[in-house]
């Protein structure tokens, strides 16, 4: 258990009686075994069990109609739940996207989660665009990136939107590119952006992410378990053996995410 404060800034929730489906359809996607069952009730057990003070929750829309009903119920938990910060989500086929934006600033929520994979979506499509400019300077975004199988959110995209708009305050989810990690520095080293060091470690390795830290600076990376694929409890334990300092992890643990979302 960490003595310091804890932001889990990676975390997806599904209601209970669709939690079970959820599950499957990750374990179809990525072929992962998952820890955890999705619930509310189970991230806050291992929040509880790892000293886990603060998480932001979020769900991905796959199809447009699905964008309402997720951002209402993220909304309806985080008002049940004071340690859960949420994040809304949008789809780039839904219509009136910029309207949904007001309503998820109207429910509370405080950012948006893309997943592009699997919501096959390139990044820096055009249809994004209208979207981004109207995010900037007002949400952060969190983008699921890097899949060695699929383009939609290769670093380079996220790189092109960045240059268009510098303003976004973006998180590149698993160290800027999940498996294409050292292809992510290329593109991310000189960019401003965030990283999260969500279901990472297992495959990049303890050395390289301290080295890749040590590289991109620690003010730039937050704290995330990517629940339920893993337990928060667990993976807090294996950050806290990382060989870096102190004072970067409190920033990776909690400073960074108090910056962002401005609490």
């Amino acid at each position: 258990m960490s003595s310091l404060p804890v932001v889990d800034f990676h975390t997806h929730i599904y209601p209970e009686k669709i939690a079970a489906k959820a599950i499957d359809s990750i374990w179809e996607f990525y072929h992962i075994p998952m820890q955890r069952d999705g619930t509310v009730d189970s991230l806050l057990e291992s929040g509880r069990r790892g000293g886990i003070e603060h998480f932001v929750v979020f769900s991905a829309a796959a199809i447009p109609g699905q964008v309402q009903s997720i951002n209402n119920y993220i909304a309806s938990v985080c008002r049940e739940h004071s340690e859960f910060t949420g994040f809304g989500t949008l789809h780039p086929d839904m219509e009136k996207p910029l309207d949904e934006i007001e309503r998820i600033i109207g429910l509370g929520l405080r950012g948006i989660k893309f997943h592009p994979d699997i919501q096959r979506f390139n990044i820096d499509d055009e249809r994004m665009m209208n979207t981004y400019a109207a995010l900037e300077g007002r949400l952060p975004v969190i983008f699921h990136t890097g899949d060695y199988r699929y383009s939609y959110s290769h670093p380079s995209r996220l790189a092109r939107v960045l240059d268009n708009f510098p303003q976004l305050c973006a998180v590149a989810a698993h160290f800027g590119g999940w498996s294409l990690f050292d292809i992510a520095f290329d593109y991310f080293h000189n960019r401003r952006c965030y990283f999260d060091v969500s279901s990472s470690l297992p495959f990049i390795g303890h050395r390289r992410a301290a080295e890749l830290i040590h590289s991109y600076g620690a003010e730039r990376f937050l704290f995330g378990s990517d629940y339920p694929m893993w337990d928060p409890a667990a993976c807090l334990k294996e950050f806290m053996s990382l060989d870096i300092a102190d004072c970067e992890k409190e920033q990776i643990l909690w400073k960074n995410a108090q910056v962002i979302l401005k609490i």
